[in-house]
């Protein structure tokens, strides 16, 4: 059997970093003095990384985060924000998503909760989670197209299945009757299987008004599903004179080069 052989039928087996890496054993003169254990064992690393590091692209491809390039490590602690360092580090660990727990990232417009919400998607994704972002207006529009043209099944799956759902805006505007059982539906099937993380500019304390209160059916059944076992993060500011968009600190408001 030729080299060439041997990498074409790498090729053919999809592992392509395999192939290139043993090409380039085979024109590094070093490589003659290394045992076929050592060598061959130097291949499999090269396409394990190599596949993982497409998963992970992938990861972060599908989750559609509003904000890509968020990170836990550029959160910015000295912005004037009331922020708990300790529980963000803690959350940044994933275990809440082992645990089935759901994050509530409430605050101001501005305050930064999406940036955070998605740094914490990307922390999932980097333990091969798989995340979605959404905003519930879209979220409620998608399932409202797909109820019209018979996929609602297909399209709940999309936003019912992911380990870790992002929903942004979450009861910004009062949901209608069919938006709320929408929500309830998709909550329930979430329910101790998942993790969601709601950014509100609404305190979880003003959800129930939100969804209708007591003239709304669906109210009690929707927060008994997702409150009591929320870890939260109400974002405000230390002194609110000197007020400053998080998205100006992030490099985020395009205002600003405009």
């Amino acid at each position: 059997m030729t080299n060439q052989s041997t990498i074409d039928k790498l090729i053919e087996m999809r592992l392509t970093a395999m192939a290139d890496a043993f090409r380039s054993q085979l024109n590094d003169p070093k490589m003659k003095d290394v045992s076929f254990e050592d060598s061959f064992g130097m291949l499999v690393d090269i396409e394990y990384s190599s596949r993982k590091n497409n998963r992970l692209r992938r990861l972060i491809r599908n989750a559609d985060f509003d904000q890509v390039d968020a990170s836990i490590m550029a959160i910015d602690y000295k912005s004037g924000r009331k922020l708990n360092k300790d529980l963000i580090k803690r959350l940044a660990s994933c275990e809440y998503i082992s645990e089935h727990r759901n994050i509530f990232i409430t605050g101001a417009t501005g305050s930064g909760k999406t940036y955070m919400a998605c740094a914490f998607g990307m922390e999932a994704c980097k333990q091969y989670f798989n995340t979605k972002y959404v905003r519930l207006p879209d979220l409620l529009i998608d399932l409202d197209i797909a109820r019209n043209e018979g996929t609602y099944k297909k399209v709940m799956a999309k936003y019912a299945n992911p380990v870790l759902l992002i929903i942004d805006e979450w009861l910004l505007l009062k949901p209608t009757a069919n938006e709320q059982k929408d929500i309830f539906e998709l909550l329930h099937r979430r329910r101790k299987k998942s993790s969601t993380i709601f950014c509100s500019q609404y305190r979880a304390e003003g959800w129930y008004e939100q969804l209708g209160g007591a003239d709304g059916p669906l109210a009690d059944a929707i927060l008994d599903r997702i409150i009591h076992d929320g870890y939260k993060i109400n974002i405000e500011n230390v002194d609110p004179s000197k007020d400053i968009s998080m998205r100006e600190v992030y490099g985020l408001d395009k205002s600003l080069s405009e």
